[in-house]
């Protein structure tokens, strides 16, 4: 009878404990363990992470970090982390959130147009995705690359189409060039590709044309007109005498770094710089800035008429005059020159 009694009192015992054993791996596993109050947390684990760097992300999301620990070591989540980017849940338990940041990577939708040159694009891609700027550019400017690819030095800002896309935010350097070559391949469709031969220009060539129009022009309405002058130009042999072209000749010079070139003056025409359309007849080297997409489309349909002047339009800031004539020309630039002295813009 007593030994009877011990082995109840055991068992007892071993309820007891099983059901608070089962009541803390409960808790610690099941129960809600998040202490913020919107719907959605994201934490960012870069490569090669270790545990400490991604529990210093969750600890001020959590109300017990102690007990994602336990959960994470049980479930092997310390020695096997995932680089990317992941979401917590209001109301996620410490199973649930180890189960969606060891496999449930989010992509992101990352941006960029207008940008001047490959180091501005690469400083912007980096603060959207984990490669940073210095990595994204050595990408950017491989040699071995550019040569397999078609491109060089000049024509390599074409290769980047502004525009939306969609990354995991753990992407490499070398994963986004690549990427985006892609989209490069896609974007020159049989329709854009035979529309450039129709109008004798090569893919870069559209580009770097692309890229004038841009800068003189932001209004889409009007870009395909002013497309239209600089092919007219190219057709007579003219040179194109585009001022952007000028001011970016000068910014490559020691000169007018950290400088806003607002004037174009006749000192700028004078620089010795293959980038100079006033000395040198065609189409630049490369591109200047990157184009948008409908300067490029503005291009490749360039608005067929005689224009072959166009000046800033003082009375409708943003658009332009376009003129037949030199005569005609000479009027309407004369009219933008005053407006600039009256506003005291003199370089």
């Amino acid at each position: 009878m007593y030994i009877k009694k011990i082995l109840w009192v055991i068992a007892i015992i071993g309820l007891v404990g099983a059901g608070i054993f089962a009541y803390y791996i409960y808790n610690a596993m099941l129960s809600p363990n998040t202490a913020f109050d919107n719907e959605d947390a994201y934490i960012f684990v870069p490569t090669d992470a270790n545990y400490a760097e991604v529990r210093e992300q969750l600890q001020p999301l959590l109300k017990d970090i102690g007990s994602f620990d336990a959960v994470a070591k049980q479930k092997k989540y310390t020695t096997n982390l995932k680089s990317g980017r992941f979401v917590i849940k209001k109301g996620m338990s410490n199973n649930d959130i180890i189960n969606s940041i060891r496999s449930k990577n989010l992509p992101i939708t990352i941006a960029f147009n207008n940008q001047e040159n490959l180091a501005k694009l690469a400083g912007r891609i980096s603060g959207q995705i984990e490669a940073d700027s210095l990595s994204l550019i050595s990408a950017m400017t491989d040699p071995e690359f550019l040569k397999a690819s078609g491109f060089n030095k000049q024509t390599a800002l074409g290769m980047y189409i502004p525009n939306s896309y969609e990354f995991f935010w753990n992407s490499s350097a070398e994963t986004f060039r690549n990427r985006m070559l892609k989209e490069y391949n896609r974007f020159w469709n049989d329709a854009r590709k035979a529309k450039a031969e129709s109008i004798g220009l090569t893919r870069d060539q559209v580009l770097t044309l692309a890229s004038i129009v841009h800068e003189e022009s932001k209004q889409a309405s009007e870009q395909p007109r002013i497309a239209g002058v600089y092919m007219n130009r190219i057709r007579i042999g003219m040179p194109l005498q585009a001022d952007p072209t000028l001011k970016y000749a000068a910014y490559q010079l020691p000169k007018y770094q950290n400088t806003v070139i607002k004037r174009v003056l006749n000192v700028h025409k004078d620089i010795e710089s293959p980038y100079n359309t006033y000395m040198n007849r065609g189409l630049p080297p490369g591109l200047i800035a990157m184009p948008d997409i409908t300067a490029i489309d503005a291009v490749l349909n360039f608005e067929k008429h005689s224009y072959l002047y166009f000046a800033a339009n003082a009375n409708k800031m943003g658009f332009h005059k376009f003129a037949k004539t030199l005569a005609q020309h000479n009027v309407n630039a004369r009219e933008y020159q005053r407006y600039l002295s009256n506003q005291g813009i003199n370089k």
